[in-house]
């Protein structure tokens, strides 16, 4: 039987109580198998590769406690772990690479990375592999590495295979020289490190993402590896998890495409009442399936109602997997970027009208040209495209601290990565020729180009080349206020449109926020104001929006035409 397959199908018709993004993930299960062997999906679901692996597990010993007794995974459990090792690629190595799993505190999460960790140094079939816990402390690295070693010693087949060295913080597999070894932070984690396997724990407790990449940038050359990230929500927005499991989030919803990360997060909807006791499996799907589990959260609760303040914020973060954020800030929901992906691509408008947003870097980070077209229902309604440049130097930085993958939206096409290695300039020059072919080679009818003014001195003058009214978009939220909440407008409407494949506009549009001035007017920034979401794109496509929109104010209505359209609408 797919056990896995099967748990999924129960989860998606509803017979399995859970949170939407729960039944997300399993949906996102039960779709790619629906698109196994098409052109564009270069993976398989294997069945018994899957099925082994959750063998593997239920031979396992829980050696904790009062007795002895055989693991027995939870059906999630088992949907998890089994995601992880069935899905391939056509070359036969696992399909993810990534992994994030987040839930409540106590429902087995390193207890799973235990497991994951055990199979893959001993069964995998590779040989010399290293293997990591990693946390930013050792204390806490040594949860997971000590799930193993409990394992191994449970077992008498195991220990046979495995030698276990305590005061090191090290197993070795003996049949396959795989080591696994506990790492922290406060230890110092460097770019040594080529981990087959690494299971990095808490990282709510992470202010950056140092571990993650120190461990991630080692696997580039490696068939197959995995990178199990495993927490709990908690109180700090601008830190690593938080970017992490907005990531994460955006896969779900499919608004952003990762097909190397597995993805599970079990958590509270929102609207949910926290203190209502059938919302607690959601965020806890073992404590909240026994009767002593659901006192200790009633406990709980009971305290965060009557005290409030960081016991009802402790309450909400690790009880029930929340964070505790502002919503109001919201320029897109993700649900409505839905509506906004389609197939059109620029084909699809040649000889058309358009209108140019062009939004220049600092420091030569990010910098992008939107094009918007009409489009719609309606005719406000609009398509737009965007590319983005980034100098090869800069480009090199991001890879290494940033989680978004350039390297693979470079290859993809939607940016160019202009010079070489030495490179951190934008190069300016390069952009307007690769405006030019775009608008040469698609017969484009440029009706303006809306710019931001700050870096643009000399860019301008190349501008002029176009031989379209050029318009300065200041960047403030008094002049950006209209552009900006019509396109919010747009997108919740369905009447806004681009090519679902640019991936790094939608990851764009998901990190940006509103931010308001004293007069209530809005504009754009990134979410909680971090580098790391760069919102180029956007900036981009409000630009070209806004140019549209200023040529329309300022365009002088003909008397004749519009009384015309007036008597022929009155059929007269």
């Amino acid at each position: 039987m797919d056990r896995v397959t099967d748990y999924a199908k129960r989860v998606v018709a509803g017979e399995v109580p859970c949170g939407r993004l729960h039944k997300l993930a399993c949906k996102r299960h039960l779709d790619d198998i629906k698109r196994s062997g098409s052109p564009d999906f270069p993976f398989y679901w294997d069945v018994e590769a899957s099925d082994r692996s959750l063998r593997f597990a239920e031979m396992l010993t829980v050696i904790e406690g009062f007795e002895y007794k055989p693991v027995s995974l939870r059906d999630d459990q088992a949907f998890d772990i089994g995601c992880t090792f069935g899905w391939k690629r056509n070359d036969g190595f696992r399909r993810f690479r990534r992994r994030y799993k987040c839930m409540a505190r106590q429902q087995g999460k390193s207890f799973e990375n235990g497991i994951l960790g055990t199979y893959i140094a001993g069964f995998s079939g590779y040989r010399y592999g290293q293997l990591y816990t990693a946390a930013t402390k050792k204390r806490q690295a040594k949860i997971a590495w000590g799930e193993m070693k409990k394992f191994i010693e449970g077992d008498p087949d195991l220990l046979e295979i495995f030698d276990v060295k305590e005061y090191k913080s090290l197993i070795t597999a003996l049949n396959t020289n795989c080591t696994i070894e506990a790492l922290s932070k406060e230890a110092g984690i460097d770019d040594g490190f080529r981990p087959l396997f690494a299971s990095i724990d808490e990282l709510h407790q992470m202010k950056d993402n140092s571990v993650y990449k120190a461990l991630l940038n080692g696997t580039r050359d490696l068939p197959e590896t995995l990178i199990s990230m495993i927490t709990t929500r908690g109180f700090d927005t601008e830190s690593f998890a938080y970017e992490i499991d907005s990531l994460a989030i955006s896969i779900l919803e499919g608004t952003v495409t990762a097909e190397d990360m597995f993805v599970d997060i079990y958590a509270l909807d929102e609207g949910d009442d926290p203190f209502d006791e059938s919302n607690w499996i959601k965020p806890n799907p073992r404590l909240a399936a026994t009767e002593r589990g659901m006192e200790t959260l009633r406990t709980e609760a009971e305290t965060a109602k009557a005290l409030g303040g960081a016991d009802l914020r402790d309450f909400l973060t690790k009880g029930l997997n929340l964070w505790v954020t502002k919503t109001e800030n919201t320029f897109v929901a993700p649900e409505d970027w839905l509506k906004a992906k389609t197939n059109l691509t620029l084909d699809d408008f040649r000889g058309e009208k358009c209108w140019i947003g062009v939004d220049l870097s600092e420091g030569g980070d990010l910098t992008t040209i939107a094009i918007e077209f009409e489009h719609g229902k309606t005719k406000d309604g609009v398509y737009c495209y965007s590319h983005s440049f980034m100098p090869r130097g800069r480009l090199m930085e991001h890879i290494l601290t940033d989680i978004a993958p350039y390297d693979v939206w470079e290859k993809e096409g939607l940016m160019t990565v202009t010079g070489g290695a030495s490179d951190f300039r934008t190069n300016y020059k390069f952009i307007i020729k690769h405006l030019k072919k775009i608008v040469d080679k698609y017969n484009l009818d440029v009706q303006g180009i809306g710019y931001d003014n700050h870096n643009a001195a000399t860019f301008t003058e190349d501008l002029e080349e176009f031989g379209v009214p050029l318009i300065e978009v200041r960047q403030s939220a008094a002049n950006l206020n209209d552009a900006t909440v019509d396109i919010q407008v747009l997108v919740k409407s369905g009447e806004f449109a681009m090519d679902k494949k640019n991936e790094l506009m939608s990851w764009s549009f998901m990190n940006a926020e509103l931010v308001f001035n004293s007069m209530g007017e809005a504009k754009v920034d990134k979410k909680d104001g971090k580098a790391k979401k760069r919102i180029d794109p956007v900036d981009a496509c409000i630009d070209a929006h806004y140019c549209r929109l200023v040529q329309r104010e300022s365009a002088v209505v003909d008397v004749d035409e519009e009384m015309a359209s007036y008597l022929e609408m009155m059929g007269w």
